[in-house]
């Protein structure tokens, strides 16, 4: 048990039998009536993301969640299976749960997986990751139609928006969050 006062990004809470991860948290002290906490709340399972208010000081429970890091080996069906790089013990993570950051993930790469229960719940990539364009149209001089950026594809599929004067097989930082550009990456 905590109460709404030790509440923080990343944390768990077992809210009505379901797990709830704390995306965002404000603590407000308005000048007529007591403190609260706003929070923005996402449903560990379903993705729901909700908006909950708690009065402060009030006790919530916390699920006990175990990070740990774990290093993506391969593709089963449906699941993904990786290894923990502590004691080598495998997971199959479903598609489900590993969610947007299949978009990200290339073999062998390192993710932060939290695991409820013997359960993997949550997989999170690091902020950033260095991957491979292997398809771009080559930019034409001149053309500002689209704020200077067009589509390119990733080595894992995925399709981000890129400055005018890279071209296909380039190595690209990109953002995990938002699929969003960050810049060239000089070998």
């Amino acid at each position: 048990m905590a109460t709404s006062n030790d509440l923080k990004n990343g944390i768990v809470l077992n809210i009505d039998g379901q797990l709830w991860s704390v995306i965002d948290f404000q603590h407000v002290k308005p000048g007529k009536g007591g403190a609260f906490v706003r929070t923005k709340l996402k449903n560990v399972l379903s993705g729901k993301v909700v908006d909950r208010t708690f009065n402060a000081g009030v006790k919530v429970e916390t699920a006990t969640v175990d990070r740990r890091d774990m290093q993506y080996l391969y593709r089963d069906g449906d699941d993904w299976v990786f290894m923990d790089t502590t004691n080598f013990e495998q997971f199959q993570v479903p598609d489900a749960v590993v969610g947007d950051a299949s978009k990200y993930l290339l073999e062998n790469q390192v993710a932060n997986i939290s695991v409820y229960e013997e359960s993997p719940i949550i997989v999170d990539l690091p902020a950033s990751v260095e991957l491979m364009l292997t398809y771009t149209e080559p930019g034409l001089q001149g053309d500002r139609s689209t704020g200077g950026t067009k589509p390119a594809t990733l080595e894992t599929g995925a399709e981000i928006q890129v400055p005018l004067f890279l071209e296909s097989n380039t190595k690209v930082k990109v953002d995990t969050r938002d699929g969003s550009y960050l810049g060239r990456v000089n070998d």
